[in-house]
């Protein structure tokens, strides 16, 4: 399985993935979450959280999701700092 990483800190406002590829966000010194909208995610979570120095990993998205795009905030340390998305392509 293919992986798009995201550098926190240097935060592309897109990313995007095919139906075979995970998204992986990195924070070497913050306590990173990842909130989707829980009605509105392609993953088989709508939040992932991780401690300092962990990656975290999307996986593929779920079998069936629609090709389009899904917005997420972004947390450091329990503060809001951004948003993104992610495009979902086409085989």
């Amino acid at each position: 399985m293919s992986e798009k990483l995201v550098l926190v800190g240097v935060i592309p406002e897109i990313v995007v993935i095919s139906p075979t590829e995970q998204v992986v966000w990195l924070a070497t010194a913050a306590n990173l979450k990842i909130e989707f909208d829980p009605n509105r995610c392609p993953f088989l979570s709508n939040v992932f959280q991780a401690p300092p120095g962990r990656q975290l990993q999307s996986g593929t998205p779920r079998p069936g999701s629609n090709p389009g795009a899904y917005k997420y905030r972004l947390w450091l340390n329990d503060q809001p700092i951004g948003l993104g998305e992610v495009i979902l392509r086409e085989k």
